[in-house]
């Protein structure tokens, strides 16, 4: 937030010494304090005269707006970042990977990208990793080829999409087809924008606005602001992939160090219309999921093509500070009984998928408790005092593994061999096994382990 408690306080009633609770709070400090955190909203006092309440929603407002793009489980929010690196906080929304699909393009090819996006599906740490919206793309210069395509894709897929027209006709005759699923329609332009305002505001959607600099963006965000529009995708106009990573940070430096209002919306990027070349494209489209697209429109996909891009964009909008992690809780690997091994491990996301992955290889019908260790492998874990006897003993208690099984034997991986015997002293009745140090070996020690078992 850019307004601190301190100063919020200062603004209230009675110069923040009405302390009246009727927000809920003790006292009007409290009430600011929680104000600049997010808390709460403003229109839990009712003292805040409008002039003030109008100054302090100004002032809280995050300092990139959020836009939403679609709707429904495939909505696409963009925006709301607070920060110039990942490492300072985290990056909030990723940005929406879209697909360019003409009307100048055949059927065939039409759809086969509609099925693309739609159908490519990459499963990565326990997330699903796809494309999110299509970019319908006005290039015939055929008004009803265009309505065809809008209407295909339309009734084809539920994802959002990205109308892009210059003919302003064109354009808002595909947004009533779209109107319902909030799509984002662009390029709006100094030369369109008059003409556009009026049309836009008989139905808000998301707007694109497009400007041959980043100094030339700023009348057109004041003026559709000023009528009441406040969804806005900026595009510079970047000529070339160097031009445009001047002007993306430009941007959201100047919408996060100056708090300069005019900018401080999410952006947009095509390094489909950028670059000639699949690879070329490609290049510049991992380069602005960095430097700071909100969406980027490539020309074509495939798996190969596409799966790079998705899996660069996850590693940089993961929290840095957060290690990835799977729920708490007792995994079933090939449909386990009550005879079925048990095993442990922690909750790191690559530690589970690499023994649940193995475990499923071994073909022995398995229990998988996963231990909570705040993301942490078995090793780093043991040594920070969270998977040890004092841990593992109440978490098997809970976990509710003693009511699937009949007999009272768990395999701990071999790494961590010295909390054996503790381990065994804390959970009175239990066998603890000493599992394979490397999680390949799995597949090799729970075949001979059950044999040993009968």
């Amino acid at each position: 937030m850019s307004i601190k408690g301190t100063d919020i306080v200062k603004k209230l009633p009675e110069g923040g010494k009405k302390n009246c609770r009727e927000c809920g709070l003790p006292t009007c400090f409290a009430f600011a304090m929680k104000l600049a955190s997010g808390g709460i909203s403003l229109d839990k006092c009712p003292y805040i005269s409008p002039q003030v309440k109008a100054e302090l929603a100004d002032a809280l407002a995050p300092p990139i707006n959020l836009v939403t793009i679609g709707h429904g489980e495939n909505a696409l929010q963009i925006g709301n970042e607070e920060v110039l690196y990942r490492h300072e906080k985290t990056f909030i929304h990723q940005p929406g990977i879209a697909l360019l699909v003409s009307d100048e393009e055949t059927e065939a090819s039409i759809e086969r990208k509609i099925n693309k996006v739609r159908e490519l599906r990459f499963d990565r740490v326990g997330l699903t990793l796809k494309a999110d919206l299509l970019a319908l793309y006005f290039e015939s210069g055929d008004k009803s080829k265009f309505e065809a395509l809008v209407r295909r894709a339309y009734e084809a897929t539920d994802l959002g999409v990205v109308l892009i027209s210059d003919d302003l006709d064109a354009l808002f005759e595909a947004r009533d087809i779209y109107a319902s699923r909030k799509p984002l329609i662009y390029p709006i332009t100094e030369e369109n924008i008059d003409r556009a305002i009026p049309r836009i505001k008989q139905s808000p959607t998301p707007v694109g606005v497009r400007a041959e600099t980043v100094e030339q963006l700023v009348p057109l965000t004041l003026k559709l602001k000023e009528a009441g529009i406040e969804e806005i995708v900026l595009d510079p106009g970047s000529g070339n992939l160097r031009e445009a990573i001047a002007a993306q940070t430009l941007l959201r430096r100047a919408a996060l160090k100056q708090k300069f209002r005019p900018l401080g919306y999410p952006t947009i990027a095509l390094p489909c219309f950028m670059t000639k070349g699949e690879l070329k494209e490609f290049v510049a489209a991992s380069v602005f999921i960095i430097k700071y697209a909100g969406i980027i429109v490539i020309s074509n996909a495939d798996q190969y093509s596409l799966l790079p891009l998705l899996v660069q964009r996850l590693n940089i909008y993961t929290d840095p500070r957060m290690p990835l992690a799977v729920e708490e809780k007792v995994y079933e690997i090939n449909e386990p009984n009550e005879q079925s091994p048990v095993l442990l491990t922690t909750n790191w996301s690559l530690t589970y998928f690499i023994v649940s992955s193995e475990t499923e290889a071994s073909k022995v019908p398995s229990w998988l408790c996963v231990k909570n260790s705040e993301g942490l492998g078995v090793v780093t874990a043991w040594a920070a005092g969270k998977f040890s006897a004092d841990t593992i003993e109440p978490f098997i208690k809970r976990c509710g593994i003693e009511a699937k099984v009949n007999h009272r034997r768990l395999v701990i991986p071999g790494k961590v061999a010295r909390i054996r015997g503790e381990l065994e002293e804390a959970m009175s009745g239990w066998e603890v096994i000493v599992g394979p140090r490397e999680a390949s070996d799995i597949p090799a020690f729970l075949p001979e382990l059950v044999k040993k078992w009968k």
